[in-house]
């Protein structure tokens, strides 16, 4: 996407225009919600024409709803062949799997992985056939070499990890896999196109739950996977095949956040590495896990490949205890529970994440921390006031 004397738009205003095609939109800014499932056909040529990837064919192949989102999240991902969507993020990682790998074949996976990812590979995918393996996610590429089979298709790639944020050599590792004839998925959720560029890393497949940071209002459940050229015919074959399918809603929704991503993006980030320095100065706490902080493991390759940081990292204290930890964790004011992030709100969980190969230890309460959109100075404030009731639960 290109305006005037051959000029590449740069990310912000690409997410403004990008997906506003006026046979879309009427004329209006925004497209409008597509609520369909049968689309007609004025005449039989116009029916024996239609074709299921170009135009309106059967609302399961999409509307206008559908195809703003899809182009829009392709134009800020430079070198895209195509993205489609799914009901969640879970979903596609599902999908993006499946396009490139079947019965007989063995997939590797980080070790720090998402831990839907992880039900996948020890449900899903054995009954269907397919192997999977760990890997520790900081292993260097030459290491890993040791561990592809014969039957080796794909790669899995999460960076940074999922919990414990470690960053992956994914220039390496990418180099790796194309040596050996091996589709990449990369799980981009955290960074997203804007902080991570995956199909100019040369990842065949970027996988992200927009439920997240394009969402980033905690009210839409969605997925999306964009393909390299090399892997788009088996992405769309598989996404097809399986029916998969989003809300226009949704769609419309997710469209919306996506407008104001790089904006939200930004003040996420200043306000997550303002947190993450204070809490690097409480006596309380043992360790930061945030991947633009030089102690967090395989941060040179977050210097190197990443363009910033968002809004999620991790913690440790140096004390355990499941009732100091009530404690903090119940009087917070401004942080939530809950499982997801990316909103406009700030989350805290705690958290104790499951390890094939090295498992992982910390002295007191591990926890992530999803920072949203209000001032930075009251979150500091209210995670000071919930460490003080820790401290003094511990009397």
């Amino acid at each position: 996407m290109s305006r005037g004397r051959g000029r590449a738009l740069q990310p912000p205003t690409r997410l403004a225009h990008a997906g506003r095609r006026r046979d879309w939109t009427g004329g209006v800014v925004n497209p409008p919600v597509v609520r369909a499932s049968t689309c007609l056909f004025a005449t039989l040529a116009e029916f024996e024409a239609a074709r299921p990837d170009k135009g309106l064919y059967y609302a399961r192949r999409g509307t206008p709803s559908q195809w703003a989102l899809e182009e829009a999240l392709s134009a800020i991902e430079p070198g895209a062949a195509g993205t489609v969507l799914f009901p969640s993020g879970v979903a596609a990682i599902t999908t993006a799997i499946l396009a490139v790998a079947g019965a007989g074949d063995h997939v590797l996976l980080p070790d720090s992985a998402y831990q839907c990812t992880r039900d996948l590979a020890a449900g899903l995918l054995p009954r269907l056939g397919i192997e999977s393996s760990w890997y520790d996610p900081l292993t260097s590429p030459e290491a890993l070499a040791g561990a592809l089979r014969p039957n080796t298709r794909a790669l899995f790639l999460e960076t940074p990890g999922s919990l414990t944020f470690e960053v992956q050599d994914l220039e390496g590792l990418v180099r790796l896999a194309r040596a050996h004839g091996l589709a990449t998925i990369l799980d981009n959720t955290w960074a997203t196109p804007l902080r991570l560029r995956a199909m100019a890393a040369g990842v065949d497949l970027s996988v992200q739950s927009l439920t997240k940071y394009v969402g980033g209002h905690s009210d839409v459940m969605l997925g999306a996977v964009t393909a390299s050229p090399a892997a788009w015919e088996r992405l769309r074959r598989a996404h097809d095949l399986m029916g998969q399918f989003a809300s226009p809603d949704d769609c419309t929704l997710a469209l919306r956040g996506l407008r104001t991503l790089a904006v939200r993006l930004d003040r996420h980030e200043t306000s997550a590495l303002r947190i993450a320095a204070w809490l690097s100065g409480h006596p309380l706490v043992d360790q930061v896990l945030h991947p633009a902080l030089p102690s967090c493991p395989g941060n040179r390759f977050f210097a190197r490949d990443f363009t910033g940081s968002t809004g999620l990292f991790a913690f440790t204290l140096k004390r355990p205890g499941k009732v100091r930890l009530a404690a903090m964790l119940d009087g917070l004011e401004l942080f939530g529970m809950g499982f997801s992030w990316g909103g406009y709100e700030s989350l805290i969980i705690p958290f104790r994440p499951e390890r094939a190969l090295r498992p992982f230890t910390a002295r007191g309460p591990a926890l992530r921390v999803s920072a949203g959109l209000e001032d930075p100075d009251d979150l500091i404030a209210d995670l000071e006031a919930g460490l003080a009731r820790f401290e003094a639960a511990m009397g």
